[in-house]
């Protein structure tokens, strides 16, 4: 502690004279102001140090130093854990400061236990010393096309390949197909099962909110967290995909356009929970017959490419949705894209029209409801749900998985949705591209991971799960 006070003497000492300038004076008159709530101090000449001077000082001795001051005196204590001073100290973490506060203040208490509407007050010196102790987690973000898997604590995903598990088959054997699909990540990430918390998105499967398939969402759930406990898995969270896509976007409550491989899923979410009693709508086109129709038009058109992951990267560099699509159709809309081995390629109306089957799927000869109807369908059956008073949590739309990166979707979505509802409904409504692009799930899974209270607020234990599953077999 001399040390420490040493440090601080000398940083007083070597300022300039004009510290005796009319903005010392006022911070003077502050921190004077200040201590009038405080108990007299005890630290002789230090008690002169100007507020700002002194918060400045806290900030070049860095967290653990200035933790350290809040036990010389009470009057310090006060000034040391004032928010500001280590909201400062999480802004220069590599994690966004709007993200961590986000997690902090509406998921710290846990899944079905956050209150959105009511901020706590929170001591983020608390707050830090508890992130830094916080152990991580593996996360694993299966989608239906890719998976994604890595740490908690790094800023991405280490790892990405394509799933090779259909994680909504419930046939037998559902269990010994995910032991090996966890297994595998476990051994290309070269880490023991034992080391880490998990947590591991759900994905968006058995819509409806009928009994058959609340049962087979129950039995996947279960079958991921028993496969993964005889792993010997300290910790698991288990969370559905586009709740934690909506958490990435900072929202607790709101409606997930997620366009998987197979399909797409427009999910309202309510407090962290799938509202399926509301109803899930899925619409019969996904990333595949995206990457398909840009393939038939390239053919039509003669144009020579060796493989589908050709047609794919096309379409993720140079595709984008109209804003609107006739005006579109008289535009030359014509770009070249280099592909290494392949050459370059250009293309044009393909460009535009390759999204367009999204809102008209008849151009690609499929019967299906646009993407737009969808979402105002969805709108709708929340506002006749009348589970709030107020209306404006299912107005957010968030948008997730890589096809709903193309450029222009967001606001094309927006558009087309606000011309369905009735001015009485498309009031406040936002559509928000996927905020970490791909990887929003993974980001989402990351939030909870470096939560304050991870793992005890979020995780089953061990213990917790055979207890919960014999209570079952008793019943």
């Amino acid at each position: 502690m001399a040390m420490l006070l040493r440090k601080v003497w000398e940083s007083v000492s070597t300022r300039s004279t004009s510290s005796n300038s009319t903005s010392t004076v006022n911070s003077m008159d502050r921190f004077d102001q200040m201590m009038m709530y405080i108990p007299t101090a005890s630290t002789g000449e230090f008690d002169r140090i100007p507020l700002d001077i002194f918060i400045q000082i806290l900030k070049i001795l860095g967290p653990k130093e200035s933790a350290k001051l809040s036990s010389v005196c009470k009057s310090w204590k006060f000034i040391v854990s004032d928010n500001r001073l280590w909201i400062y100290f999480l802004q220069n973490q590599h994690e966004p400061w709007d993200s961590t506060f986000f997690s902090e203040t509406h998921l710290r208490s846990g899944p079905l236990r956050t209150f959105p509407n009511s901020v706590p007050e929170l001591s983020f010196m608390s707050i830090y010393g508890q992130r830094a102790q916080v152990p991580g987690a593996i996360i694993i973000d299966g989608g239906s096309g890719y998976c994604k898997f890595g740490w908690s604590k790094y800023s991405a995903p280490s790892g990405r390949s394509a799933t090779f598990l259909e994680f909504g088959n419930i046939e037998s054997p559902m269990y010994s197909r995910l032991r090996h699909f966890f297994s595998t990540i476990y051994t290309r990430m070269q880490v023991k099962t034992s080391t880490q918390p998990i947590i591991v998105s759900i994905p968006i499967c058995h819509y409806d909110d009928t009994e058959s398939d609340k049962a087979a969402r129950t039995q996947l759930k279960d079958a991921i967290h028993s496969a993964l406990f005889d792993m010997n898995v300290p910790a698991v969270c288990a969370v559905n995909q586009a709740v934690l896509a909506l958490f990435a976007a900072r929202k607790v409550s709101g409606i997930v356009v997620n366009i998987g491989f197979n399909q797409t899923s427009i999910v309202p979410i309510l407090h962290g929970k799938v509202m399926h009693q509301v109803g899930v709508e899925v619409v019969g086109i996904g990333a595949l017959k995206l990457t398909g129709f840009l393939k038939e038009q390239m053919q039509q058109k003669n144009i020579y490419f060796g493989s589908l992951y050709t047609v794919r990267t096309l379409k993720e560099n140079l595709c984008y949705v109209a804003l609107d699509y006739e005006a579109e159709l008289s535009k030359d809309t014509s770009a070249s894209f280099q592909i290494a081995s392949e050459g370059c390629f250009t293309l044009s109306e393909e460009r535009f029209k390759t999204g367009e089957i999204l809102f008209q799927p008849r151009i690609a000869g499929v019967r299906a409801m646009g993407l737009q109807n969808a979402v105002a369908l969805c709108m709708e059956h929340c506002q006749d749900a009348e589970l709030m008073v107020d209306d404006s949590w299912y107005k957010t739309v968030v948008l997730a998985g890589g096809s709903a990166c193309l450029p222009g979707l967001a606001e094309r979505l927006e558009k087309e949705v606000c011309g369905l509802l009735p001015p009485c409904m498309n009031n406040g409504i936002r559509v928000l591209p996927p905020p970490y692009g791909v990887d929003s799930a993974w980001y989402g899974a990351k939030l909870i991971g470096n939560l304050s209270t991870f793992p005890t607020s979020w995780c089953v234990m061990k213990k917790q799960f055979r207890h919960s599953l014999r209570r079952k077999f008793m019943w």
